[in-house]
């Protein structure tokens, strides 16, 4: 919500755009994954090739909820900020998945909707660098202290790419990222 917040009001000619919002419980799906980030289990690779990080099924739980709540606002594009460049591997962060969910939530809910990536192929530093060409510098700071990626959900230890543990794998992208997007600048 702070995020939202500060769109608003730093960016007052987005505001008309930004809509409503809309917060959904999905607790449940700890009662339906034993992972790293839904209980107390170690960061590390998994049996299946894949990080004990990986929620079966989360984004395309994610999408679906978000589906419902568009489908009932007559509203048809979904945003997601999942890439392929620099990511844990996690199958739900694949572009194929996400069309092929697409195609299956249109034929589902029997409208059409757009499931729009717009990081999927651009890595840490880019996003840090398009979030500069969207908003400047004022952006880059609502992101940096307002989103939070740390897999342990660390929030005491500020840095300069924002809170986290510093050491987890998606802290270590999201540093590496941020400091690859400054050295750019340079």
């Amino acid at each position: 919500m702070q995020v939202l917040h500060g769109l608003r009001t730093q960016f007052p000619h987005w505001a008309g755009r930004l809509g409503q919002d809309s917060v959904v419980p999905l607790g449940v799906i700890k009662h339906v994954s034993d992972t790293a980030l839904t209980g107390d289990v170690e960061i590390s690779m998994g049996e299946d090739g894949l990080p004990t990080t990986f929620v079966p099924g989360r984004n395309l739980l994610f999408f679906t909820v978000a589906a419902a709540v568009a489908y009932r606002r007559g509203m048809k594009a979904l945003v997601g900020g999942m890439c392929e460049t620099d990511y844990s591997g996690y199958p739900d962060c694949r572009d194929d998945t996400l069309k092929a969910l697409q195609v299956a939530l249109s034929l589902g809910l029997d409208k059409r909707f757009v499931i729009e990536t717009p990081l999927m192929w651009v890595d840490k530093a880019a996003t840090w660098r398009m979030a500069e060409a969207l908003g400047g510098d004022a952006l880059v700071r609502l992101i940096t202290e307002h989103t939070h990626s740390c897999y342990k959900g660390e929030r005491a230890e500020r840095h300069d790419w924002g809170y986290g543990c510093n050491a987890c794998p998606t802290c270590e992208l999201r540093s590496n990222g941020y400091h690859r997007y400054i050295s750019s600048k340079e």
